[in-house]
């Protein structure tokens, strides 16, 4: 996902009669990183991930000018789920049957980080 910036320019686009019958409007979509990690089993919970996602953060965010990263993850990742919570990013929301793997679809959830959070 990426942030969209919205400005609706609500200028008639034509006319009948005095009456606009349509309009446009201009959308600047802002880049964002979406980023994610795989730890091999054996350093698995020993917070490896959550020390890997905020420095990758906070890498993007001294080179590039963005506003956000973001993440997401099946919603049954529940070491994932604490790992993005404890690395500073914010739950937005669930993409419900977003991805499909193993042969049915999941939830997934997605998480940001604003710049200066």
């Amino acid at each position: 996902m990426r942030e969209q910036a919205s400005t609706s320019l609500a200028q008639p686009h034509a006319r009948h009669e005095g009456t606009a019958i349509t309009k446009h409007s201009l959308s600047v979509i802002l880049p964002a990183y979406n980023v994610g990690i795989v730890l091999v089993p054996e350093h698995r919970g020993k917070g490896y991930g959550v020390e890997a996602q905020e420095l990758l953060a906070e890498y993007l965010f001294s080179v590039y000018p963005i506003m956000r990263v973001e993440a997401s993850t099946d919603i049954t990742n529940r070491a994932e789920l604490r790992a993005l919570e404890k690395a500073g990013f914010t739950r937005e929301g669930v993409l419900r049957k977003a991805q499909w793997r193993n042969g049915d679809w999941h939830d997934l959830v997605v998480y940001s980080k604003l710049r200066g959070e």
